[in-house]
């Protein structure tokens, strides 16, 4: 079982639609800093320094799902709640869950890949085998 972490995100005027309420892609913009969060607090070091230690330069998004419930609006705190629901091979998949209190406001699954550059091509990445000790830091 993973870990949950609480992200925090304070909806700021800009983040609104003209009608006054959370513009849709600011949430999968904040479901994207709760997973970097997530494994900061699970104690994985920083990409910066895993591409020197590891060569691995982060988890780029593969598929993303979110399923709206209810809208928020300017001036409400969000918790935003995430774990890994599943490890694969060479995917995971992470589940976000954004509540204000105990109103879920929506729910989210991406699913994300372990990179490192192609050797033979550094323009490109490829995915690579989810490292052991970060499932673990995670779990």
């Amino acid at each position: 079982m993973s870990k949950t972490i609480v992200y925090e995100v304070c909806v700021a005027f800009g983040d609104c639609d003209p009608a006054g309420i959370v513009f849709f892609p600011n949430f999968s913009r904040w479901m994207d800093a709760s997973s970097l969060n997530f494994f900061v607090k699970c104690g994985v070091p920083t990409w910066r320094e895993l591409v020197k230690t590891t060569g691995i330069i982060g988890t780029p998004l593969l598929e993303i799902n979110t399923r709206f419930n209810q809208p928020a609006v300017y001036g409400e705190t969000l918790q935003i709640h995430t774990s890994v629901e599943e490890w694969r091979d060479k995917v995971f998949i992470q589940k976000h869950v954004i509540k204000r209190g105990d109103d879920l406001i929506c729910e989210g699954r991406e699913t994300r890949a372990f990179c490192i550059r192609r050797p033979e091509n550094p323009d490109r990445i490829k995915a690579i085998a989810v490292p052991e000790d970060i499932r673990i830091l995670c779990s």
